[in-house]
């Protein structure tokens, strides 16, 4: 039985640190946490938006089953337990910070403590529509967001403080397991940085390497996004700006995981408390000209995965695919607490280091595409079945840019693949009542609008 931490970053796409082999950016305290730990090397979220995602990790269910499609949080369902409200029942102090963005009020969820927490504000994204495709007038306009600003990590800092002083001040006062959540906003855009992070990677400030004339840059859904974002009016000198900030705001968040690392280490806690930095979801940062997330291309769908403590062997690299509910599974198998039995995800300790067999499963229903998207990663394939358009399978061995769609080359393991996807939903069948249930949240939103 142990404590258990986890650091929750927003919008990390896992390329960009040292641990998964970026060619310049240093990240040194993922790589202490690698050292002490394990690495999972390919981890993905359950949905590449912030609610639909952040709410399956919460609950241990699928997006479809929650029916929290998008970031729109008018009428969602609220019956689904959290996992703050299941350690608790159990005897765990459960003590959130930061972000909370999910399905319904933190305060109703069950967690000892919370501190800090925000909320999306009713009726959230307005931009959801799909039939026809809603299009962001003036999103361009984003593309300007990047530079300095002296608080541009104040309310991360605020956050993160508060967390440190309760796990200097309070956790040694508790004699029951306890875990504490932190959730920080970077490297999530806009991409501000103060003057010392700008100025540590001019280098950062260049080009995707691929861009809008690679064959999944015009896959149809990839069109939807750059046309809902406009992103094809961004200039060159706002994307290298982005991307410049963004390697700032990785750089700060690895700071932050150092001061976490220190306060554990200084407490005496490093021996009885498995630690876990993770994100929401990733980032495209402007490869096949896509920025942000809502897709389900490897930028965008995976994740950094990094475990230590108990539980967790030393030095270790896992390319067993893994997500988000596996994380949140590792939680009561550090309290030694029941997990209940249909929740999707098993604990990061006990995945196998190799498993080709596993599989793993993320989907989309959100703003910026017309229509469903599900993915199934298994072994080194890697297959999105498109409710409205060309499904692609990709060899991530080979491919790992998912540059060349090999779906008509493999039929036999496209097939496995399907089939594998079919037993865990019906993608017609959840396509179509994400579709019925986003046009009754219009209808409402129409109302609330008019009010």
């Amino acid at each position: 039985m142990s404590n258990s931490i986890i650091i929750m970053s927003d919008e990390h796409n896992p390329m960009y640190s040292s641990v998964y082999g970026h060619p310049f950016l240093r990240t040194p305290n993922m790589e202490r946490l690698a050292g002490r730990g394990t690495v999972y090397e390919n981890a993905y979220c359950p949905s590449p938006l912030c609610s639909p995602s952040r709410s399956a990790f919460f609950t241990g269910k699928r997006v479809h089953e929650l029916q929290n499609y998008s970031n729109c949080n008018l009428a969602l369902p609220t019956g689904a337990a959290s996992y703050g409200k299941v350690l608790g029942e159990q005897g765990v102090h459960t003590v959130y910070f930061g972000k909370s963005d999910v399905f319904d009020d933190i305060e109703r969820l069950g967690f000892s403590e919370l501190h800090y927490t925000k909320a999306r504000k009713l009726p959230g994204d307005v931009n959801f529509h799909r039939r026809p495709l809603a299009i962001r007038e003036g999103a361009a306009q984003r593309a300007n967001g990047y530079g300095v600003k002296d608080d541009a990590f104040d309310s991360d800092l605020k956050i993160m403080d508060a967390a440190l002083a309760w796990l200097t001040n309070v956790a040694p006062t508790l004699t029951t397991p306890w875990n504490l959540t932190i959730n920080l906003i970077n490297p999530h855009f806009p991409q501000w940085n103060t003057q010392a992070y700008w100025d540590l990677y001019p280098e950062a400030a260049d080009l995707p390497r691929y861009g809008v004339i690679e064959e999944s840059a015009n896959h149809p859904y990839a069109k939807d996004l750059r046309e809902h974002f406009e992103a094809d009016l961004f200039t060159e000198e706002q994307i290298r700006g982005l991307r410049r900030g963004y390697v700032g705001n990785v750089a700060f968040i690895d700071d932050q995981l150092g001061r976490l690392l220190d306060t554990v280490d200084a407490r005496g806690l490093a021996e009885t408390t498995q630690l876990i930095y993770t994100s929401d979801h990733g980032e495209m940062l402007g490869k096949f000209g896509m920025w942000w997330k809502c897709s389900l291309y490897e930028d965008s769908v995976r994740i950094p995965c990094i475990g230590a403590g108990p539980g967790f062997s030393q030095g270790v690299r896992v390319t067993t695919p893994v997500d988000l509910h596996d994380v949140q599974a590792s939680l009561f198998h550090a309290a030694g607490v029941i997990r209940p039995a249909e929740w999707a995800g098993s604990p990061l300790q006990q995945i196998a280091q190799d498993d080709t067999e596993r599989v793993v499963f993320s989907e989309y229903h959100g703003h910026g595409t017309r229509s469903g998207a599900f993915m199934i990663r298994k072994g080194f394939w890697k297959l999105i079945v498109y409710m409205e358009a060309p499904h692609q399978l990709f060899r991530l061995d080979t491919d790992p840019e998912e540059l060349c769609n090999v779906y008509e080359q493999y039929p036999g393991k496209a097939a496995e693949l399907d089939a594998e996807l079919r037993r865990i939903c019906s993608p017609e069948a959840e396509n179509e009542k994400a579709h019925q249930f986003q046009e009754k949240q219009m209808e409402l939103l129409e109302r609330f609008i008019a009010r």
